[in-house]
């Protein structure tokens, strides 16, 4: 019998593509490996979305990255990725782009990247294992010897340090249905680290995902296997606000059915297995209202604990009486934005994260919604204002004599005129983009947001004409405004459109089609920031929405540049000598306001009084103005800049075309001007938002040399008039200057792109002149009708 090498070795394989490479050579090697096509090996596989770029009021995607095979023991348990290249690269030339995948499917660390990594061009594999320390990493194999599933399996829990008797938690499957939804390659990662962590026994883990990125089912898968497995038989689910248990209930959890059930009524049903509940639900400040202790302190085996950096200021010990009394079971945290203070530490109680997915990385793989960032200065904030001897507020009360600044706005000093001229720039802000753009407003307290509303009412009077619902206040004390909050996050429900607010949707609130966030709030506590950008890092193709603004007029977002807004998890706090290790409880710690289920915008508030006993004055005669104005965005590398698109694109091109020469050459080469259009595309340059600036009516050329070379541009119209004016057809044949003619009049209407194409040769008018064979034989060729396409090309591009 011959031989699986043998035939491979009778193809060509140096005219064979990529794809054949794979489909005639790889996939036949791990087929005689004993690899199933079905459960085991996937082919070109999606891993990101493609980081979305905006510039202006346009956006796109970037690239996907996909991987050429990825190879799984079990569905969803990854264990080997493949990188395939054609014959005409060597056999490792796919390794370095394979290693990345798999840090991808892992965590980039020796540890933690997926072990087995192949490089192949079909005549042989680059072998790189991870497991070995003792002799080569990186080995030529023949295609005849790719290594079993069994063989990889057995290597891959060795080198993790899976014992036989805890493979079947490891080896159990995830939960599928007919929707067709699987999880992400994160969310892979975020699973399977904590299931191997359970595995090998570990009892208190931390997940940290970045708002939006899915912590509810990976939770529920979590759940899942380690319960259809029986490693763990009853579980205990913790959250602080309602909306999230009932969210987790209706949605990620609805498959555990009749198992499930939500501890509410102050009621401790002891038959089910998976319990939803509110730790206000289960705990309280007297004895008799401590339900969990109905339970026995070894009733439930797991206990995870969602958004772990939260806990109730009003019932400081509420995370650590319930977990203390459950410590025997594990206990899995998980979180945005872990709380790391000299004081507070998610780390200190539940130990380093075993996975990390921050917004950066989920902004960068297409996953979570960009930003761009509009800074607004006030006068009054910035120079401050210092009342003149004896002037009296609104209210006849005499306003203390200081100077004050932004920190006293809307806290110790109330203008109104303040208030206005923030509510004038949101309403401008929504007229130029989408006035149904989702909106929420954060503000100091319940009295500035009410104010807010009030002023956003009157700058919005035909909206409010059409639904009275358009502008609400949703803050804890009033009902009404609470009750929208459901429609609010509703994709599908108009109104309302914008809410003024203070805490309650700083976080716990899934707001996929916010677009635009105002911060007219001091914000001190980076976990409350992270959690208020989250508001806006869903993204929801259907209902358009693929970015969001934030626009500051507190200097808020100077937090963007603090090394610990999206960096990995640092422990600062520090344990005494006499400390027990107890869960994070939120403080009242610099500044940082304490998130609790009875909020402190719930509580009973004077508008005119502060928590700190001083008068709030209310000025309603002095006048504020907007000094400054800028825009922010995102470049290439995740950095906010400030600049103008001009420049930005300016130093785009520049980077790749020192000079307009080079840049010339270039574009004048047959075939290079869709690369570099698409080339200056990755880097950010959107052509489509410089011709809202420029004009309409030029190419990519012309807007290129305008804008970094300061050359003049010419419209499309009127480079084809200059060509018409020169002599340039005489040189052809009647029907041959005719077709040219049709070519460029193709040109001035929808760009060079579209001449370049032979396909345009089959498109009106072009066709009534004959197939494209005909055609081109009215040129003697394709070799002299390409050459006649440069010319043109050369004569379009000829300023004289």
């Amino acid at each position: 019998m011959a031989k699986f090498g043998d035939f491979v070795d009778k193809l060509n394989k140096k005219e064979l593509s990529e794809r054949d490479i794979c489909s005639k050579c790889i996939t036949p090697a791990l087929f005689k490996a004993g690899w199933d096509a079905d459960t085991q090996i996937r082919e070109e596989v999606a891993l990101t979305d493609g980081k979305i770029l905006v510039r202006g009021q346009k956006h796109k995607r970037g690239e996907r990255k996909f991987a050429d095979y990825i190879l799984f023991y079990k569905p969803n348990i990854p264990i080997a990725v493949i990188e395939a290249k054609d014959n005409h690269h060597s056999i490792g030339d796919g390794m370095q782009q394979a290693l990345h995948y798999s840090d991808m499917l892992g965590r980039a660390d020796a540890q933690e990247s997926l072990p087995f990594v192949f490089s192949s061009n079909g005549d042989g594999f680059l072998f790189h294992d991870r497991t070995i320390t003792d002799r080569a990493v990186e080995r030529e194999i023949p295609m005849d010897d790719f290594p079993s599933p069994e063989e990889l399996w057995q290597r891959y829990c060795a080198w993790k340090g899976i014992e036989e008797s805890r493979k079947p938690i490891v080896e159990q499957d995830y939960f599928y249905d007919n929707s067709g939804k699987s999880p992400r390659y994160y969310q892979l990662n975020a699973i399977n680290r904590t299931i191997e962590a359970i595995a090998k026994g570990q009892q208190r883990i931390l997940l940290v995902m970045a708002t939006g990125t899915g912590k509810t089912y990976t939770a529920f898968q979590i759940i899942w296997r380690l319960w259809k497995s029986g490693a763990k038989k009853r579980i205990l689910y913790l959250a602080d606000r309602n909306i999230l248990i009932d969210q987790t209930r209706t949605n990620d959890f609805k498959p555990f059915g009749n198992a499930l059930t939500k501890i509410q009524n102050r009621q401790a049903e002891k038959s089910y297995e998976i319990y939803l509940s509110l730790y206000q639900a289960v705990s309280g400040n007297e004895e008799e209202k401590n339900i969990y202790k109905q339970f026995s302190p070894d009733f439930f085996d797991l206990v995870v604990v969602d958004e772990c950096h939260r806990g109730s200021a009003r019932e400081a010990s509420a995370w650590h009486e319930i977990l203390d009394y459950f410590s025997s079971a594990t206990h899995i945290g998980m979180t945005a934005t872990p709380k790391e203070t000299e004081d507070v530490s998610n780390i200190h109680y539940f130990g380093e994260p075993v996975y990390t997915y921050t917004l950066k990385q989920g902004i960068e793989d297409g996953f979570l919604a960009p930003y761009k960032v509009v800074r607004l200065d006030l006068d009054k904030d910035v120079f401050g204002w210092r009342p003149p001897k004896g002037m009296k507020d609104k209210y006849g009360n005499e306003i203390e004599d200081r100077i004050y600044n932004q920190k006293d706005m809307d806290k110790f000093l109330v203008i109104e005129s303040r208030t206005q001229i923030i509510a004038q720039k949101i309403t401008e802000y929504l007229k130029a983009t989408d006035r149904f753009s989702k909106t929420i407003v954060f503000c100091e307290n319940i009295d500035h947001a009410e104010r807010m509303r009030r002023a956003l009412v009157n700058e919005n009077a035909d909206m409010v004409a059409e639904n009275r619902k358009y502008i609400m206040r949703i803050t804890g004390d009033e009902q009404e405004g609470k009750a929208e909050l459901d429609n609010f996050i509703d994709p599908e429900i108009t109104y309302p459109v914008i809410a003024t607010t203070s805490k309650l949707m700083s976080t716990g609130v899934d707001a996929q089609t916010c677009k635009l966030i105002v911060l007219d709030q001091t914000i001190n506590s980076m976990t409350e920031f992270k959690q208020i950008v989250g508001r806006g890092t869903r993204i929801n193709e259907a209902y358009g929405k693929y970015y969001f603004t934030i626009m500051d007029f507190k200097k808020a977002t100077d937090n963007f540049a603090d090394p610990d807004f999206d960096g990995e998890p640092v422990q600062i706090y520090i344990p005494r000598a006499d400390d027990t290790v107890v869960p994070p409880d939120e403080v009242d710690h610099e500044g940082d306001l304490p998130t609790e289920y009875v909020l402190p915008e719930d509580r009973d508030f004077e508008p005119t009084q502060s928590t700190e006993g001083r008068i709030t004055y209310v000025v309603d005669n002095v006048p504020v103005q907007v000094i400054s104005e800028r825009v922010q965005y995102m470049d290439a590398n995740g950095r906010l800049i400030t600049e103008s698109l001009k420049d930005y694109t300016k130093k785009a091109v520049n980077k790749e075309y020192a000079s307009l020469d080079q840049f010339l050459k270039t574009w004048t080469d047959i075939g290079q001007k869709k690369i570099i259009i698409e080339e200056l595309e990755k880097h950010g340059v959107f052509f489509e938002a410089l011709e809202d600036e420029i004009g309409k009516d030029y190419d990519a050329f012309d807007l290129i040399c305008h804008v970094a070379y300061d050359q003049r541009p010419l419209t499309r119209h009127e480079r084809a008039q200059n060509v018409r004016k020169r002599d340039y057809f005489t040189k052809y044949g009647e029907q041959a200057r005719v077709v040219l003619d049709a070519l460029l009049e193709k040109y001035a209407d929808s760009g060079i792109e579209n001449i370049e194409d032979l396909s345009v040769l089959n498109v009106p008018p072009i066709s009534q002149y004959g197939t494209p064979v005909e055609i081109v034989k009215l040129f003697g060729g394709k070799d002299k009708y390409l050459t006649a396409i440069q010319e043109l090309e050369q004569q379009i591009y000829n300023a004289a």
